[in-house]
């Protein structure tokens, strides 16, 4: 019996990957997309279905095929959100959204579904502490939008597996990388460097990790991970300063020499989400991601390397094939 593999966010820049990925080993893949998403590059033979998670009704043409068949469910879907204010569309997508989902994962009875949640779901060490995987998720445990709407959506998938349901959850951390048509956060940055638009850093830092990786990542655990784990799709923490240095390297910018303190980062944040509001751009800083560029980011993916067999490359790899990407698709 043949496989179909379904993957939800498939224009979004990890869910392009994982099409890829899969579309590279002669699989059968069905993405969905946004109605209103433009169409980004994806390999021949890939069924893109137009819906929104949001929408139940439109999701049935996702899960429907003619002949009998296996259905393995990749939902990458979601939405990414740096903002401090509350956004009620972020709690619709990714809480909700995975509550559609589920639903249908059980109505089809699917084999296996593997949730994208984030590192930022897992409640917080302290400093000093690695953070390992968990099972036990709780919004009040974590801080900003984003974080609360992926803790509560991956207990709510932890719990559809105690009932039954072949659910997995990967976690990645910050994913920067090639082939991101949109305009993630990181990605923006890099740009931004590339450009010379970026005159200072800050302090702090975060864990960063190639979205090719991720990919494989989520690949495997689709493939072999165990039903109601988690696993941690991480790298290594870098500073910014560290992270800046590499960009400059990869694209031959100006070195970035400035880096500001967080107690003058956080007073202009307000302003700069205007800024970027009015220009209709993502924020390059927030309030709430500088308050993660403070937090314990120092993650072990190591049950990920034992059981998916995970293995992140270098971020110079990573900025360079970024870099080489931006370039071949006109960003600077």
């Amino acid at each position: 019996m043949k496989t179909l593999y379904i993957v939800t966010g498939a224009y979004g820049h990890l869910g392009n990957v994982v099409v890829r990925l899969l579309a590279k080993r002669g699989e059968w893949v069905r993405g969905l997309a946004l109605p209103g998403d433009p169409a980004v590059s994806l390999p021949d033979g890939v069924e893109v279905i137009r819906g929104d998670v949001c929408c139940p009704a439109s999701l049935h043409p996702l899960f429907e095929t003619e002949e009998p068949c296996r259905r393995v469910v990749i939902h990458a879907a979601g939405i990414v959100s740096i903002a401090s204010k509350y956004q009620q569309k972020v709690w619709d997508v990714n809480v909700g959204g995975t509550a559609n989902l589920l639903a249908f994962c059980r109505q089809y009875g699917v084999e296996k579904m593997v949730y994208v949640s984030s590192v930022h779901a897992i409640p917080e060490r302290p400093e000093g502490q690695v953070v390992v995987e968990t099972d036990h998720f709780d919004p009040d445990l974590v801080e900003g939008l984003y974080a609360k709407t992926k803790a509560e959506a991956t207990a709510l998938v932890l719990e559809a597996a105690k009932d039954g349901l072949p659910a997995v959850v990967v976690q990645p951390s910050g994913i920067v990388g090639p082939w991101d048509f949109g305009h993630g956060h990181l990605n923006a940055l890099v740009a931004d460097c590339a450009r010379g638009k970026l005159l200072a850093g800050v302090e702090g830092g975060y864990d960063f990790v190639d979205v090719r990786d991720v990919a494989a990542g989520v690949v495997a655990a689709a493939d072999r991970g165990r039903v109601g784990e988690c696993y941690i799709l991480a790298n290594r923490y870098f500073t910014v300063q560290e992270f800046l240095e590499r960009c400059h390297l990869a694209t031959g910018c100006k070195p970035i020499r400035h880096t500001l303190p967080l107690w003058f980062a956080r007073a202009t944040a307000p302003l700069s989400e205007i800024y970027y509001k009015i220009r209709k751009a993502p924020p390059l800083y927030t309030r709430y991601s500088l308050y993660t560029l403070e937090t314990n980011a120092v993650f072990s993916w190591q049950k990920a390397a034992d059981e998916l067999g995970y293995r992140p490359r270098p971020m110079e790899e990573t900025l360079r094939d970024t870099v080489h990407f931006m370039r071949v698709q006109g960003r600077f």
